[in-house]
């Protein structure tokens, strides 16, 4: 039997097309997920533009689990879950390794859920590297994106004096409105920011905004870094950051996390519990079919929108 997916085939405008896959064949430790809802992640989708024809994109999914481990690990057939792949979740079909799969609560709708996998734990994994934040101060760079909402509301809630780093005044609201005690706006971190220097900073954008912010770290503060939106190139004044003392620079990414830290379906339940609980909002700005992933992958490229876009398995 057969199943459509998402497929990157070079010679079609867009890059992504669906095609007719074979269903999962699942491992024992594997429960096959019938995917309700998938949303879209930058890193994956710039990935697409350059992988060989074949190559199936996609990590987030939420949906119901059809056939469960038959180790007898994880969720139970009926159950509805989130959870994640490396690649290939982007199908009507997928067989997901039951340490990153979580039961979603009933209050929490699959486009919500799909919503919490890599920008949801990449927020939470990046904030756990400054340890306690309760009256700590925490700026995050690119706040309006889908890690950053997140991690404004994340920090909020563990107390930090949280600080966004926004590019235009119109996004001021939106941070404030998901966390932010205080607004930086611009491509530069200025020399007197509120609430600095930082015990931690969560930096996406890269370019200008993390050469400047290296230099407001705090004495045995942290910058993680796990993004380059902003560019890749970066120049930073080293005069300024050795001499605070005991700060790190740490390269974050997520998938090494969840091999070294814990597996994803912890975490994965945890943001489901403070959604159910309305005590963390998904912020989803595109809602579609999925047979308009082409356009929506491009729109996310482009930059046109905040939060995340979710789409629909017909």
């Amino acid at each position: 039997m057969s199943i459509k997916a998402v497929v990157v085939d070079p010679a079609v405008e867009g890059r992504l097309v669906f095609q007719e896959v074979t269903e999962p064949n699942p491992l024992p430790f594997e429960a096959v997920v019938k995917v309700v809802s998938i949303s879209l992640n930058r890193g994956e989708v710039r990935r697409a533009g350059v992988a060989a024809a074949g190559w199936r994109p996609g990590w987030d999914l939420a949906g119901v689990v059809i056939k469960a481990a038959t180790d007898g690990s994880g969720p139970k057939e009926g159950a509805r879950v989130v959870g994640m792949l490396g690649a290939g979740s982007w199908a009507q079909q997928v067989a997901v390794p039951t340490f990153a799969l979580a039961e979603v609560p009933e209050q929490v709708s699959f486009a919500q859920a799909s919503t919490l996998p890599v920008a949801g734990l990449t927020a939470l994994h990046a904030l756990r590297k400054g340890g306690l934040l309760l009256e700590r101060s925490v700026l995050i760079t690119g706040a309006t994106g889908g890690v950053g909402d997140f991690a404004l509301q994340l920090a909020r809630l563990s107390g930090a004096r949280v600080v966004a780093q926004i590019r235009k005044p119109d996004q001021e609201a939106q941070v404030r409105e998901a966390g932010a005690e205080a607004v930086v706006i611009g491509d530069t971190i200025p020399d007197n920011p509120p609430f600095g220097p930082y015990h931690l900073i969560l930096d996406s954008v890269g370019g200008t905004v993390l050469g400047s912010a290296l230099s407001h770290v705090s004495e045995g503060g942290t910058l993680v870094s796990y993004g380059t939106s902003g560019g890749t190139q970066v120049t930073f004044d080293a005069s300024k950051f050795y001499p605070i003392g005991r700060a790190s620079y740490y390269g974050f990414i997520l998938f090494d996390e969840l091999k070294m830290v814990e597996p994803a379906g912890l975490g994965l339940a945890a943001l489901s519990n403070l959604v159910a609980s309305g005590k963390l909002q998904t912020r989803i700005s595109i809602e579609a079919d999925w047979s308009e992933i082409a356009d929506v992958a491009q729109q996310l490229t482009e930059r046109t929108y905040p939060g995340k876009a979710v789409l629909h398995i017909s």
